[in-house]
């Protein structure tokens, strides 16, 4: 496949072919309130960050690689924060309105067409994100990685998850090992790195499920059940995420 790959500020104006990726997510995923910190300023706050793939043959999307800058002056080797995806948005966002200069960058999403997934595109845009982010002077890359393997291991503790290894040592998760075999190292997990709260009418048209009881739910491609509360019409649900880091 012969791809064009470029950042919003490279090319600007090609809201249709990012349109051609929209909804490729669960439901459910797209309702983190604090997404829009990010991908409501994407154009105008970051648009060197938001790379986007074309197919020059077919002339259609098929990936998009989208990270942050931070302003971040700790050790990213003794851990990073619990708060992991969402962290990231908010501190960039804080950044950005406190005029502080950004020292590293996190990846936020590398999403794939889906009927392309499996095809090899997610180390094409990985190592497209590694090389912008050495374009832009940086020399650091962390990602809060949602370990896709996961959701079917829904009830295994995340972090020995996080660090299992199969006989030839790389990571059991098959996004994981993709950063492992690009060179980046496992830190920490994030436990709530992701959290998205809800009545139990929201839950209900996100996902089609009743939440009916309260309990733990198990929600088609969440990483870890959903917290329900039918007495107080709440459910949450809080994603672990695992920290890497790439030394570009």
């Amino acid at each position: 496949m012969d791809l064009d790959i470029a950042s919003v500020a490279e090319q600007p104006g090609r809201e249709e072919l990012w349109a051609q990726l929209d909804n490729c997510w669960p439901r459910f995923m797209m309702q983190d309130p604090t997404s829009g910190l990010y991908y409501g300023y994407v154009k105008t706050a970051y648009p060197e960050y938001a790379l986007l793939a074309v197919d020059r043959d077919t002339g259609r999307a098929v990936a998009k690689a989208m990270s942050v800058p931070l302003a971040f002056d700790g050790d990213i080797a003794a851990g990073l924060p619990e708060g992991g995806w969402d962290w990231a948005i908010r501190t960039s966002a804080h950044d950005r309105l406190r005029g502080a200069e950004p020292t590293i960058v996190s990846a936020l999403e590398i999403l794939i067409r889906p009927d392309l997934r499996g095809s090899g595109l997610s180390g094409v845009m990985l190592t497209a994100m590694r090389d912008n982010v050495a374009k832009l002077g940086f020399r650091d890359l962390v990602a809060p990685v949602r370990p896709s393997g996961r959701s079917g291991h829904a009830h295994t503790p995340i972090d020995g998850y996080a660090h299992a290894t199969r006989p030839d040592g790389l990571p059991v998760d098959p996004w994981l090992r993709v950063h492992v075999r690009a060179g980046a190292r496992i830190v920490n997990v994030a436990h709530s790195s992701m959290v998205i709260p809800g009545t139990l009418a929201q839950w209900r048209e996100w996902t089609g499920l009743p939440f009916d009881t309260s309990g733990p739910v198990e929600v088609p491609e969440a990483l870890v059940p959903v917290h329900c509360d039918a007495t107080q019409d709440q459910a949450v649900y809080v994603e672990p995420n695992v920290w890497v880091h790439h030394r570009i």
